[in-house]
Parts: structure tokens; C-alpha cells; sequence
């Protein structure tokens, strides 16, 4: 039986997020340069996003470059701007072509005018796409993110628009970048670190955790479905007792 078999199509996660870690080691142990992984790690997210959209999920979120990420080396920062601008402008005629819509979410004012000017382009060209939703996180981090919502909230009770005591989980949710998607239902993270590293903490409060440490570059469209298998196997609670979460299934 195929790995493609063995998935439950009634129960395929809306929202798939994924840290895509691993390149830079990928690259060291062939004896080439940082951007070398980052450049071979660009097959991988077309890949992935062909076969997330072939099993018919809502929502692929990629950790593309994090806030703290414009602390590396301004080589590779300017490499890693390049590459996503171009592999991006490469990949939509296929987007719109697949139905896939491009979004980002993050401090998209600290990315080069140039990158951006362009990824708008790119994002502006697959608006009118109603199939999955490929959403890179750039210049993101989730603490960024919090500070931001935490802003407009208290700016929208200052205004008196809001009340204090109608601030709840749903208005913080509301002011988030990733307020029009559900939470990620599985998180992925690829090259073997055992941490979030400052992503979708809100988001990912009772998201299925899936660790790999197959390295980006190597991460194939089997590791991915094997990582899909892995999420169906889990018994979702979300605080509920077992007894509760099987009582409420069947009586659905």
C-alpha cells in the first residue's frame, strides 16, 4: 500500500504549518556556502505545496525569514531576499495555474522595496485563486506579531471603540496577522531542533506537533505524507478527557 493510501481523505488537515529548517547544515556537509542549502531547499517548497494542494488542504503556512533573521550576515540576508523574490515569480504562472493564492504575514515594511514591490505583484496576480492559500511568513515572529495586536487593541480602547472588559481570547485572535485562517491543525518542523523558535505561539496552542530530522533540502513529498499519517494516528482533545472527544464523535 502507498503512503497516498494510507491517508484518511475525510480527515485531512485544514491548516498545515511548517518551520523549514536545515539548510544552511545541508550545505556544510557538502562544503559549500549557507545560501548553497537555502538555493536546493526552493525544489522542496514547490513540492510540498504541490502535494499539500493534491490532498486538498486549506491553508500551508512556510516559516520563510524571521524578524531575527535580519541579524545574520547581510550577504545572506540579501541572497535569501533574492532568491525568495525570484523563485516566487518563477513559481506563480503555476500558482494561478493550480488555483493557489499567495499571501504573507509579517513586518513586510522592513523588506526591501524591491522584494516587496514584487511579491505584491505576485500576490495581486493570484488574489482571484479560491484553492489553497500558500502563506510565507517573512520578517515574521510571533512576539512581533503579539506587540502589534496588543498596539491596536489598546490604540482601539484609548478611541473608545473597544471596551477593556470585551477584550478575550476571540479580539486577540481577531488582531493577529493570520485572523482570516484557522489555527495551524499540524506544525511541522524539519532538521531535528525540538523548538518553536518565536512561531504562531498563539496559533499553535493545540496544534499537533511533528518533528523530523530529515533536513529541508532532503525533506521529500513522502516525508511530508508521512508526517500527515503521523497527525491522523493522534487522538485531538483539546483539554477534553478521551471518553468526552469519543462520546462526542459518536454522537456525530
Amino acid at each position: 500500500m502507498s503512503l497516498i493510501d494510507k491517508i484518511d481523505k475525510t480527515r485531512i488537515p485544514r491548516h498545515v504549518a511548517i518551520i523549514m529548517d536545515g539548510n544552511g547544515r545541508w550545505a556544510k556537509q557538502r562544503g559549500m556556502i549557507r545560501s548553497f542549502g537555502h538555493e536546493n531547499g526552493v525544489p522542496t517548497v514547490h513540492n510540498i505545496t504541490e502535494v499539500a494542494n493534491d490532498l486538498g488542504i486549506e491553508y500551508l503556512t512556510l516559516y520563510t525569514f524571521s524578524t531575527e533573521n535580519w541579524s545574520r550576515p547581510q550577504m545572506e540576508v540579501d541572497a535569501l531576499m533574492h532568491l525568495v523574490v525570484t523563485s516566487i515569480e518563477k513559481e506563480t504562472p503555476e500558482l494561478i495555474e493550480k488555483n493557489v493564492r499567495l499571501t504573507t504575514i509579517g513586518d513586510m515594511a522592513r523588506v526591501p522595496e524591491f522584494a516587496r514591490e514584487r511579491l505584491l505583484k505576485c500576490m495581486a496576480d493570484t488574489a482571484h485563486c479560491t484553492g489553497m492559500e500558500l502563506c510565507l511568513a517573512l520578517s515574521y515572529s510571533s512576539r512581533w506579531e503579539m506587540v502589534e495586536a496588543v498596539r491596536h487593541i489598546a490604540s482601539e480602547v484609548k478611541s473608545g471603540v473597544l471596551e477593556l472588559a470585551d477584550i478575550n481570547e476571540d479580539v486577540i485572535s481577531s488582531h493577529l496577522s493570520t485572523a482570516h485562517m484557522p489555527d495551524p491543525d499540524l506544525l511541522i518542523r524539519t532538521a531535528g531542533d525540538l523548538r518553536i523558535s518565536n512561531y504562531l505561539l498563539w496559533q499553535i496552542a493545540y496544534s499537533e506537533l511533528y518533528f523530523t530530522p530529515v533536513l529541508w533540502p532532503d525533506f521529500s513529498k513522502d516525508d511530508f505524507l508521512e508526517a500527515i499519517i503521523d497527525y491522523q494516528s493522534r487522538e485531538r482533545r483539546f483539554g477534553k478527557t478521551s471518553e468526552q472527544v469519543t462520546n462526542h464523535n459518536e454522537q456525530n
